[in-house]
């Protein structure tokens, strides 16, 4: 049978201890990376008949893949758009039958070179809000195109079901009534009060800071068994 000395047994404390710091630290770090893994969409501002400026972002790729283009699709109710030019990046517009005067339906940001992941990249666009819009929750289904695959951010959560339970929810916007006050758009990971959706989402800061803790416990363990090692030799 097996014996450990005192000595053994106090290096595998030591380890224990140091393998669990490592474990909370990186529950910490891992917890709002996940919550950034999505496109998101914040809004200056949704008032039904009214303008405002829609910012796409993202800061990963596909699984890895760098990206090479981002497909935004335009809901019903939005009554014009406006893309930002953005260095490094070709925009491509399409219309409701005449591509003149019809109602922009998509738009396509595409790389001139493919972005890693780890970098973010932001797009605005200058919105109308139809008169009918009021009170309604708009989707901004969004295509994220790679190097090897792409990812449909088209999920949407059904009433009673939390956005943040979806694989690859799609950008959402509220509209709020003229005149009303409070949020004009929610997470989906998509706000309309121009907050980060990791922000507006708990559970990952709650997440971050339990593994935080956790391994600063457990590193305080590990300090303190190493003293009383060194002391005892």
């Amino acid at each position: 049978m097996t014996t450990h000395t005192p000595a053994r047994r106090r290096a595998r404390t030591i380890a224990l201890s140091a393998v669990g710091a490592a474990v909370g630290i990186a529950l910490a770090v891992a917890a709002p990376l996940a919550a950034s893994a999505h496109v998101t969409v914040t809004t200056d501002s949704a008032t039904a008949g009214g303008y405002g400026v829609l910012t796409f972002a993202f800061s990963h790729g596909c699984d890895g893949s760098p990206t090479t283009a981002l497909k935004i699709d335009i809901p019903e109710g939005i009554t014009s758009v406006a893309p930002t030019i953005m260095p490094g990046w070709q925009v491509d517009i399409v219309r409701d039958g005449d591509q003149h005067d019809g109602l922009v339906r998509q738009v396509t940001y595409t790389a001139e070179a493919p972005v890693d992941s780890g970098y973010r990249v932001a797009f605005d666009l200058s919105v109308g809000y139809g008169e009918e819009t009021a009170g309604q929750t708009l989707a901004f289904p969004v295509t994220q195109v790679c190097v090897a695959g792409q990812t449909d951010w088209a999920e949407i959560a059904e009433e009673g079901v939390d956005p943040h339970s979806l694989d690859a929810p799609a950008p959402v916007v509220t509209v709020l009534a003229p005149g009303a006050e409070g949020e004009s758009g929610h997470d989906g990971h998509a706000t309309g009060t121009g907050q980060a959706d990791a922000a507006a989402d708990p559970l990952p800061v709650a997440l971050g800071a339990t593994g935080l803790g956790l391994g600063l416990a457990a590193l305080v363990v590990a300090i303190v068994a190493l003293r009383r090692t060194r002391s005892r030799a």
